[in-house]
């Protein structure tokens, strides 16, 4: 009969270590690491759970399938939220294309916009009103469209004005094309 050392002891690739040092070694790489569990390691922990069942009170069958079938479901999901979010990601450089190709053909056009600017006192602090709100100035440019940016994945145009290349928000469009005779 062997000594009661021997069932504290685990075998892993041929190499058999102490059981609380190799579970000590475990956690601590699981700790390192920082990384769930995959289906792997759920079945590499089922098979140990088997192999350390009392024999005189085995667990039920059905409870492993149940926690198998309960993991699998868990790693669809994971799979499908994964594979969601690429698609949104997707979605999202084909708008932004879509929106540059449309911007793209303004290049050359003239252009009128608004841009408000906060007042500010000598300090360069915001002069504010009686609600509490910024007082803003508003500045109307006109220019030409000479290219489109995308910064911070926003849109703008940039135009040039009197010499100068200023980037204009496509909110703050009010006008493309040419104005008309009065």
């Amino acid at each position: 009969m062997s000594d009661s050392t021997s069932l504290n002891t685990i075998t892993v690739n041929g190499v058999t270590y102490n059981a609380a040092e190799y579970a000590a070694s475990q956690n601590a790489k699981s700790t390192n690491n920082n990384s769930a569990l995959d289906k792997d390691a759920f079945l590499q922990l089922l098979v140990t759970q088997m192999q350390y069942q009392d024999p005189l009170d085995p667990q039920d069958n059905s409870e492993y399938v149940a926690q198998l079938a309960q993991f699998s479901a868990l790693e669809q999901m994971t799979n499908v939220y994964e594979s969601v979010a690429d698609v949104s990601k997707l979605v999202s450089n084909i708008d932004t294309s879509v929106l540059v190709g449309q911007l793209s053909s303004m290049i050359g056009q003239d252009i009128q916009w608004t841009t408000e600017t906060a007042k500010t006192d000598e300090n360069g602090k915001a002069i504010l009103d009686a609600k509490g709100n910024a007082v803003t100035n508003s500045q109307t440019y006109e220019g030409k469209v000479t290219g489109v940016s995308i910064t911070d994945g926003t849109p703008t145009v940039i135009a040039a004005v009197n010499g100068k290349t200023m980037q204009v928000a496509i909110g703050e469009i009010t006008r493309i094309g040419e104005v008309a005779a009065s």
